[in-house]
């Protein structure tokens, strides 16, 4: 297996990390599946994890008793995002 350095920003790069640990994946496993999903997996090749797997699964366990502040940001980053 090849070794790549990536460049990313800050923001992608945060991103990036806490879906990866959302759903309990390294880093790199989680960017060869990007990368597999945006290229298309080589004929023959490994099968795809299907992307709805633990879904659901954020590793929290008072999700319920936050759901207001979990939305709230969730409203404040569409609306930073589109400015």
């Amino acid at each position: 297996m090849k070794r790549t350095t990536v460049k990313l920003p800050d923001d992608l790069d945060a991103r990036l990390r806490l879906e990866a640990a959302r759903r309990k994946l390294t880093i790199s496993e989680l960017t060869r599946e990007a990368i597999e999903t945006h290229l298309g997996a080589p004929k023959g090749g490994r099968r795809r994890h299907l992307l709805g797997t633990a879904a659901g699964n954020s590793g929290y366990t008072d999700t319920s008793k936050r759901v207001d502040q979990i939305l709230a940001e969730i409203v404040e980053e569409k609306l930073r995002s589109r400015s």
